[in-house]
């Protein structure tokens, strides 16, 4: 018999393991900091413009041992963490209400849909004249910048729970409050979790813009200063970390999600 033909990774439909996933991962990440290496060491780019990563690794290494680097973080984690729950707080209710009924659908959409389209940077004057540049300026703006698009995408999320599912409900003559919490939140949550896990990268962006913008504190800040003093490494190494802190929390909603929508592991 002929030998069978190995099955393409990118062929359609084609699965691959959690290892080959993470080794293909890695492998791509390699690639890139070769890349970086190689353009700095052979100065194919002015160390002004583009630092070599080792140059990187020792301004972040002397930022760790004197503390400023945790303290940085630790204020910008504290920043996001506060501001995107307080946006998920709102958002959740409101994007059920209007995922499942067309009356409030009707009376809030189009107002969400017109205010998302406003540029959030456009409102950072307006934060800092209501609220002044403290912590409270960054809740707003991290709210400002996913709270409406937070409301479509739950909005959305409830809309593809089956009628029938609802159907079901009534039939078994359940109140609708008990229809909207046993029947469609649940089903309905693990396109929720996964919207909220992309929303929390847009809110890892508009906490920069306002701590670029108006802070004396934070990552973002960081970047501000060290842009005046020409200190590239500095700025990429915090522009470096900050992707590193996006990447670790979006796999840690998506890993947490796996464990709790256990039925949903075919996707």
């Amino acid at each position: 018999m002929p030998a069978k033909k190995p099955r393409s990774l990118f062929r359609l439909t084609a699965t691959i393991t959690r290892a080959q996933f993470v080794g293909i991962s890695i492998c791509v990440f390699a690639l890139l900091l070769a890349a970086w290496w190689i353009a700095t060491a052979n100065e194919w780019v002015r160390p002004l413009f583009l630092p070599s990563p080792p140059k990187v690794l020792a301004r972040l290494g002397e930022l760790a041992a004197s503390g400023q680097l945790w303290q940085d973080a630790s204020i910008s984690i504290w920043r996001i963490t506060v501001g995107f729950l307080i946006s998920t707080a709102f958002a959740l209710p409101i994007g059920v209400l209007i995922g499942c009924y067309k009356s409030w659908e009707a009376i809030v959409e189009p107002v969400v849909d017109f205010i998302r389209y406003m540029p959030v940077v456009a409102f950072v004057p307006l934060t800092i004249l209501w609220t002044g540049t403290g912590d409270t300026q960054k809740y707003l703006i991290i709210w400002i910048g996913t709270f409406f698009q937070q409301v479509l995408l739950i909005m959305d999320n409830v809309k593809g729970v089956p009628w029938d599912f609802i159907n079901l409900g009534r039939t078994l003559q359940m109140p609708e409050r008990r229809i909207l919490s046993r029947i469609v939140v649940p089903s309905a949550m693990p396109g929720i979790w996964d919207s909220l896990r992309i929303s929390l990268g847009w809110a890892w962006t508009w906490l920069v813009v306002a701590e670029l913008v108006a802070a004396t504190s934070g990552m973002g800040y960081r970047i501000t200063t060290a842009q005046r003093f020409f200190q590239t490494d500095l700025i990429i190494g915090y522009i470096l970390l900050l992707g590193c802190f996006g990447l670790a929390t979006d796999q840690a909603m998506k890993a947490l999600g796996r464990r709790m929508f256990r039925y949903m592991a075919g996707r």
